[in-house]
């Protein structure tokens, strides 16, 4: 999402951004309706009346309008009805880590010149701590709030990206929190949680509106060729509803999201935002959103020129409008609606829902309440924003994102007093923007890894390589500071011009010579040398983690603007690693052999297709899922688990007299089908830190079950050789279920095997 890679679009949208950028920095008020200070005639109507509810005020206003002033709010710069005393509104703004400057709703200026830069979502996910995300979502949505009322940002935000990062190529997985759908479900809609509730506890209202984004199916930007826009992603019943679908549902059940965004590409033939299955169907039918759909960026122009879906653009508004498209991210809607109405191929009434859930959501935003300062968060402004306590939460979250993946001994931690030099040599050891990725905001400092380092000790720098395609290596002069110091850092990887939107990687190796300057400058280190990897996706650094010479390796994703005092945080002991691989790694061999747009999830052992992710790859991995050290031991004890779980039927089901694979879920079956783990968690080492645990299960081999998936997992804290007791809460229909062959749920009967950590339980599920 958004911007379509093409000249017209890229120009309107830079034509908009300079049009707008004097206005706003002459501008320090927000941006309403219902301005009865000012305007008190607008007392008289109903749609002004806060004391109301949310439904007889659309209703009101909705009747007052003419067709092209339903119209112009369709769009995602939407229109004034100045007789109304309503403004024009930009819907598109962004917060995917933080306010961003992408999209036209939000700009930064000398009243605010930056916000607080989280790390990229994928590290943050790292953390798998569900309150660290709900947490940032709060500090991002408080900014967002400050900014609007200054006249710099909007209401709506269209984030998170909750895509399954299922091809390690892929170049937006850096935006996701990875390959699992547990994981992504439970940062979707804690992130969305924090962006959109009130602190008032008022839950018809929002603080702001989140966006769970490309719905559905998409993680194909453009590889070898093949691109998002005329991409047709071929997906089976199955894997939709145990993969992809999931985050989707639990953003709209579990969070309240205010809106999805519909996507690019096609799945099984069907563009997303004209497909009423998958739009009325099931985000309004079967999950009862509560908000508006938006398209993505110029989609339904992709739908006309790319992908030759109808005929005429009049059809194309048609189509979209009855599958339940309520905006259109782009001009397509407002510019041929009208037409297609007189045309008879719509009726207004479409028109009349659309509008109706886009203006509810202004509603529920207090857009119509009159001026923001006299409302809740109407005090908020520039010095809420960029707070050190805002900061600290960034620094924080790339500690808790950092993932140690190898550590021999005596390497890390470093002590500060011991080491005398310190060599800190690669591409990305100096580097700001590319800590914080894509759909980023100016942030409000940058601590580079060179300069958290030189922070606790003396540092010489050395890049190795101009950039990170590091097309020739400097490798005698890096060799050269290497050999003299008592230790070496390498901050090597990746940034946007390897791995971007509408940029998938054709290799997973780090780029060009960077292989060679780790292996060179190794060989001559006599002390530790630590690898850094800073990248969205994993890299095959096999010869580095079989290499007896490279003591440590981290991950640090890309860790947000504060993500080099995190990185010395934990090189020097100050803090204990407890990050988690959101993601498998897998080797350069995968790429040859896998096509990126072949969807399966699941391996096919007639065609030596190996499968997807840790729950179904069949096949080696450099690193997989979960993976990650500690500078602590942990340990895990079970306390209490039961061995068998008895499924009620009811008198007459075909299960009691035959033998059955599999029993559906149904409510009569469900009700009260739930126990309890409980686990000793003990840290025996000397440091304190927090630690991960995961519940995992393998259940029986039926209807392509997968091999291990994850049921849940809890962060726990513990002091030097503390233990503390974790609970987990089973549901049988929810955790231990599974997806059969045509999109049924199903509860396996027969052995579940439960693991955490190094333990495995066995679990008989039986009728």
């Amino acid at each position: 999402m958004p911007f379509k890679n093409r000249a017209s679009s890229v120009f309107a949208i830079l034509s908009i951004l300079i049009l707008w950028q004097p206005i706003v920095s002459a501008q320090n008020n927000p941006v309403f309706a219902c301005d009865t200070d000012n305007n008190p005639g607008l007392k008289n109507f109903t749609f002004c009346d806060s004391s109301l509810d949310v439904k007889a005020r659309v209703d009101d206003l909705v009747k007052r309008l003419t067709l092209q002033e339903k119209i112009v709010n369709l769009v995602n710069s939407a229109g004034s009805i100045s007789r109304l005393g309503i403004p024009k509104y930009e819907w598109w703004s962004e917060a995917l880590h933080g306010v961003s400057y992408v999209g036209p709703g939000t700009h930064f200026s000398s009243l605010i010149p930056g916000a607080t830069s989280f790390p990229q979502v994928i590290l943050t996910a790292a953390s798998f701590n569900e309150t660290l995300f709900k947490t940032i979502g709060k500090v991002v949505s408080t900014e967002a709030r400050a900014m609007y009322n200054v006249g710099l940002a909007g209401l709506t935000y269209w984030s998170p990206n909750i895509n399954i990062f299922r091809d390690p190529r892929w170049g937006r997985g850096q935006e996701t929190p990875g390959e699992d759908p547990t994981l992504t479900s439970k940062y979707g809609a804690a992130y969305v949680q924090g962006l959109q509730e009130r602190d008032d506890g008022d839950k018809d209202h929002l603080k702001v509106g989140a966006c769970c984004k490309h719905y559905t199916a998409y993680d194909v930007d453009n590889w070898k060729g093949i691109e998002r826009y005329n991409f047709n992603a071929l997906v089976t019943k199955q894997d939709m509803d145990d993969t992809f679908q999931p985050p989707f549902k639990s953003c709209v059940l579990d969070g309240n999201v205010a809106s999805v965004m519909c996507s690019y590409n096609q799945v099984n033939g069907k563009p997303t935002c004209g497909d009423p299955d998958l739009l009325t169907g099931v985000i309004r039918g079967e999950w009862k959103l509560n908000g508006y759909i938006s398209s993505d960026c110029d989609s339904l122009d992709v739908m006309f020129n790319s992908q030759h879906w109808e005929k005429t653009p009049e059809k194309i508004a048609a189509d979209a409008l009855i599958a339940g498209l309520d905006l259109n991210c782009g001009s397509f809607l407002g510019q041929h609606t009208e037409a297609a109405i007189k045309a008879g191929l719509v009726k207004e009434s479409e028109v009349d829902r659309a509008v109706s859930n886009n203006f509810a959501t202004l509603m529920r935003l207090g857009f119509f309440d009159g001026n923001p300062s006299k409302q809740i968060y109407g005090k908020l402004g520039p010095k809420d924003v960029c707070t050190p306590a805002n900061q600290e939460l960034a620094r924080e979250a790339a500690r808790q994102g950092i993932v140690l993946l190898k550590n021999s001994v005596g390497s890390l931690p470093l002590s500060p007093t011991a080491i005398k030099s310190l060599a800190v040599i690669g591409p990305n050891a100096n580097v700001t923007k590319t800590m914080i990725g894509n759909y980023e905001g100016t942030p409000c400092k940058y601590t580079t890894p060179l300069q958290g380092l030189t922070a606790s000790v003396a540092t010489v720098y050395q890049a190795g390589c101009a950039n990170v395609a590091c097309g020739t290596a400097q490798v005698d002069e890096a060799k050269k500071v290497a050999s003299a110091a008592d230790a070496v850092v390498l901050v090597m990887g990746s940034d946007q011009s390897i791995e971007a939107e509408s940029r998938d990687r054709i290799d997973i190796t780090l780029p060009g010579q960077q292989n060679l300057l780790i292996s060179e400058v190794a060989s001559v280190s006599k002390g530790p040398v630590i690898l850094v990897i800073m990248s969205g996706g994993g890299m095959d650094i096999q010869f580095a983690k079989e290499n007896p010479k490279i003591t440590s390796i981290l991950w640090v994703g890309f860790p947000g603007e504060a993500g080099g005092a995190a990185l010395a945080d934990i090189i020097f002991g100050l803090y204990n690693p407890s990050g988690r691989l959101p993601m498998s790694w897998y080797p350069q061999s995968y790429t040859q052999k896998v096509n990126m747009t072949n969807m399966h999830m699941r391996p096919d052992p007639a065609t030596g297709y190996p499968g997807r992710t840790y729950r179904f790859y069949k096949g080696d991995t450099v690193y997989t899922f979960g993976d990650g050290l500690s500078y602590s031991e942990f340990s895990h004890h079970l306390v209490e688990a039961p061995k068998l779980v008895s499924v009620p039927l009811e008198e007459g089901h075909a299960c009691r007299s035959s033998a059955c694979k599999s029993i559906d879920v149904v409510e009569q079956t469900c009700k009260n089908l739930a126990f309890n783990i409980h686990l000793r968690v003990t840290n025996s080492g000397k440091m304190g830190g927090s630690h991960t645990v995961f519940l995992f299960s393998s259940p029986p081999a039926v209807h392509g079950a997968p091999q291990k998936h994850l049921l849940g997992f809890q962060k726990v804290h513990l002091g030097p050789r503390q233990q503390s007791v974790v609970r987990f809460g089973v549901d049988v229909c929810k955790d231990l279920s599974l997806v059969d062959e045509v999109g049924n749920r199903k509860v396996a009967l027969g052995q579940h095997v439960l693991h955490v950590g190094n333990l495995k339980h066995s679990l008989n599920v039986r009728v």
